[in-house]
């Protein structure tokens, strides 16, 4: 006798799989951006101008990478990331800042990314990601992330000097991008090619 429910078919089982890995990158984004951000720390402890904003900034990188890598399971893993970082280090006992450091740590990359898409024509699969496009990207994104987080600013009545803040959050995220790409291409040279 046949069951009265329909057989389970592949769409069902796709879109359960599609999900697994959204929040595998999702959460996987979030670790990177964490662990970018006590690298910072460790390695870079005088460089800041302001709390969280500084003239090398590493999770910059993952603010960068996470997106472009991931689209928008990088973006959500970075604004948890962020989150994480503003809510419970830099600003715990100011949580309008942390939630509005968050949506711009993620945001601004997140629309660059769609920039490259749509304007630059790259494609998700990144196969037409060149080296060019790439160092096109980081100045863009140097320039979206400081000016989002500084509107913030601006709008909230923050008593942050604006100009110069921004200078130094450009720099800084744009430095902190570039340190982590060259440190990430350094580190797949370092990994043998497969044998064909």
């Amino acid at each position: 006798m046949p069951t009265p429910y329909p057989p389970r078919d592949d769409i069902g089982q796709g879109a359960a799989e599609r999900a697994g890995l959204a929040c595998a990158g999702i959460v996987g984004a979030a670790l990177f951006y964490l662990t970018l951000a006590r690298l910072q720390d460790w390695a870079f402890p005088h460089v800041e101008f302001v709390r969280g904003v500084g003239w090398i900034y590493l999770p910059a990188g993952a603010r960068l990478l996470c997106p472009l890598l991931l689209g928008l399971p990088g973006a959500i893993g970075v604004l948890v990331g962020s989150w994480c970082e503003c809510f419970f280090h830099l600003y715990p006992d100011d949580p309008v800042r942390s939630l509005a450091g968050g949506l711009s740590s993620a945001l601004a990359p997140y629309l660059v990314y769609l920039f490259a898409l749509r304007v630059l024509g790259m494609q998700a699969s990144l196969t037409n990601l060149t080296s060019r496009r790439l160092l096109l990207l980081v100045p863009l994104f140097g320039v979206a992330s400081p000016l989002m987080h500084h509107l913030w600013f601006w709008l909230h009545g923050d008593p942050v000097d604006l100009a110069q803040g921004f200078v130094v959050m450009a720099v800084g995220d744009m430095v902190g991008a570039l340190i982590v790409l060259y440190l990430l291409k350094g580190m797949l040279a370092l990994v043998p090619a497969r044998r064909r």
